[in-house]
């Protein structure tokens, strides 16, 4: 298991893979620990790993040449996400403190100090302006991106914070929490705007459209809900799945939501009926993180059977079995320009995948 504080594990490798072949295009040797956070720089050449190492790693996705090791954090790393136009990055680590990093040089830029006890997730608005990031201290804090300054702290929920994500306008924070609840909340007062009930068990993943105009909410109880963040009512409750809600998304263009349960299963809605169009079959063990292509036309699936999938979301087929890790994947994501798939998890690997045919 790993704890709140972080692992020390053995070195294992990084291998580059390609997709329809299923050839090992190169082994990439350096990771420590457990991958718990991946995310690609907005151009896509740039991937930044985090883990139990206490380390940010980050990686040519080229060459997949390591390009440099952040070190500070003082246990595991928890989420890094880049700035709008991939300058900086940001870590969120178990140590209670957040990281920024200048990603041409690795050089520190500030160290973030507020929270107390392990931030859980970190994001930056679209502006690069601000950072919002919460944990286990049950706040969310805004920071200034560039001086690293705490500007408020947001107070309310009653449990720690599982997930946190701005409206793509970035006047508005949304937080989902082991209280059972959802918050919205103002971003230049502060203020908690709506407290989304509902949900009988710890909301695990929350959600924008990319439109604002909706939220989803995955949880322990099973369900996703749907909310309405203007009127602050629930427009729909989505039932099928039997198991814990581990993630959600919304596709680019807002037509469809992707969630990811314990079930094993992986389920297509449709955003305007709210009705479930497939139901995804395959995975053997339960499925942990979603990701849409950026063109929206195919989904991929991590999970404890240590398999990434990727799926047709027209038609819920499965389109490949992406096979190589050697424990449970714990994170997928595409790059911007949707040519590579990057997974990580339990077995101190990362892959990156060509989904070019």
């Amino acid at each position: 298991g790993v704890d709140d504080e972080g692992v020390q594990a053995p070195t294992g490798p990084t291998r580059l893979w390609d997709t329809i072949s299923g050839n090992e295009l190169d082994t990439l040797h350096g990771l420590d620990a457990y991958v718990f956070a991946l995310a690609f720089s907005p151009s896509g050449n740039l991937l930044a790993s985090g883990g139990g190492d206490r380390s940010i790693r980050l990686w040519d996705t080229s060459t997949g040449k390591e390009m440099n090791i952040l070190r500070g954090h003082a246990s595991q790393v928890s989420s890094v996400a880049f700035s709008p136009d991939g300058t900086r990055l940001v870590s969120a680590s178990g140590d209670s403190t957040l990281y920024l990093w200048d990603t041409d040089t690795g050089e520190e830029l500030s160290i973030l100090r507020g929270h107390h006890g392990a931030v859980r997730s970190v994001v930056f608005s679209s502006d690069g302006a601000l950072v919002a990031s919460a944990g286990f201290d049950k706040t969310i804090r805004i920071w200034d991106a560039f001086t690293g300054e705490e500007i408020k702290a947001l107070l309310g929920h009653e449990e720690l914070i599982s997930s946190v994500t701005f409206s793509n306008d970035d006047t508005q924070l949304v937080s989902g929490s082991q209280d059972n609840t959802i918050r919205i909340w103002d971003i230049s007062s502060g203020k908690e705007l709506a407290v989304l009930r509902g949900h009988e068990g710890w909301v695990s993943s929350v959600a924008f459209s990319p439109t604002s105009t909706q939220i989803a909410s995955g949880s322990t109880d099973s369900t996703i809900r749907i909310w309405d963040p203007a009127a602050v009512e629930e427009l729909k409750v989505l039932r099928g799945h039997d198991g814990w809600v581990a993630s959600v998304a919304f596709s680019p263009d807002n037509s469809q939501l992707a969630t990811a349960g314990f079930d094993s299963t992986i389920r297509i809605w449709d955003t305007a009926t709210r009705e479930e169009l497939s139901i995804l079959n395959g995975h053997q063990g339960w499925a942990s993180s979603v990701s849409f292509s950026p063109d929206g036309k195919l989904l991929a699936s991590g999970s404890d059977d240590t398999t990434v999938r990727l799926w047709d979301t027209s038609t819920g087929d499965e389109v490949h079995i992406l096979n190589g890790h050697e424990d449970w994947v714990s994170s997928v994501a595409f790059s911007p320009d949707g040519t590579k798939l990057a997974s990580g998890g339990g077995d101190k690997t990362i892959r990156i995948w060509d989904i070019t045919t």
